[in-house]
């Protein structure tokens, strides 16, 4: 990966597109942004598919996440909370904990954060009728 300075920040030219990086969100994304992103998406990615592998049919799946960042520590991200909103058909609350602590398990954004970053995650399900 080749990042290249601009006058705000840093690019990276990347298959999807260009990603801007600064400090200042005029003019690009904020770096606690992206790692936020990427833990969020990276453990959506993975328990979508798992549910997917055991047949859970969803409709929707919506993440809200909250930071906590120490402005005594260069604002350092201490901890985030990913609430999931899960909305379907015949869903098991038991059965989507499981699958999440499995998701957890094997997102690698989550794993190479967990020592350094507390992660919580929690979710509630919306039964919807056909």
């Amino acid at each position: 990966m080749d990042f290249h300075m601009k006058d705000e920040g840093v690019r990276i030219n990347l298959d999807y597109g260009d990603l801007d990086i600064s400090g200042d969100e005029a003019y690009g994304f904020r770096p606690f942004q992206l790692m936020v992103a990427s833990i969020a998406g990276c453990s959506a990615s993975v328990f979508r598919k798992i549910l997917k592998k055991q047949r859970t049919e969803i409709a929707d799946m919506t993440i809200t996440v909250n930071v906590e960042r120490n402005p005594d520590e260069a604002n350092r991200i201490e901890r985030i909370d990913l609430h999931y909103v899960i909305q379907g058909y015949h869903l098991d609350d038991e059965k989507l904990y499981k699958n999440l602590a499995v998701a957890r398990k094997n997102c690698s954004m989550i794993r190479s954060v967990e020592n350094s970053i507390t992660i919580e995650e929690t979710l509630e399900s919306v039964e919807l009728s056909r």
